[in-house]
């Protein structure tokens, strides 16, 4: 993934955010399909059976959302910086790779803020083109990251540090 040849100065893994694990759904599931049965179950006995059908339904709906949704959460994007790169690697849900690598020296982090939200987009602009990243963060999360990456790229613009023993 990251260069042997170069140190890392910067190197991050953006993710989706979940928050419902394998555990949660199991326990959802339940619930949702324990409450379809007990209803199923009164408008059977109260003969309107028809019902017990779209209940069904909305189990198996919301069984397959949740399998849409942690599908995709196997997307990621890789970022990394080293002294005479910056490198951003997206793989989508399905595994396909797409990635581009910039020149640090030429590379600028704009922001782009909303008063009332926070850091809605960021973007790397380098020789006229723009490349948006971190989108899965959220708005805290992208003023940490593009702190973070700001720095990193500072550092590599800056050059590497002789010291002296």
């Amino acid at each position: 993934m990251y260069s042997a040849q170069e140190p890392t100065i910067f190197a991050a893994d953006v993710t989706p955010h979940r928050s419902l694990n394998g555990v949660g759904f199991l326990a959802v599931m339940l619930v949702l399909g324990g409450a379809s049965l007990v209803l199923g179950l009164i408008f059977i006995l109260s003969g309107a059976w028809p019902i017990i059908g779209f209940l069904g339904l909305v189990v198996v709906l919301v069984y397959v959302a949740f399998a849409v949704n942690f599908r995709r959460a196997a997307a990621c994007e890789q970022v990394w910086v080293t002294p005479s790169t910056l490198n951003v690697r997206r793989i989508s849900h399905t595994g396909e790779l797409a990635g581009f690598t910039l020149n640090p020296l030429w590379v600028r982090l704009h922001r782009e803020v909303d008063p009332d939200f926070g850091t809605r987009r960021l973007i790397l602009v380098s020789r006229g083109k723009s490349h948006p990243i971190a989108h899965y963060l959220s708005p805290e999360e992208k003023d940490s990251f593009a702190d973070a990456l700001s720095a990193a790229i500072g550092e590599a613009k800056r050059g590497p540090t002789r010291t002296t023993f």
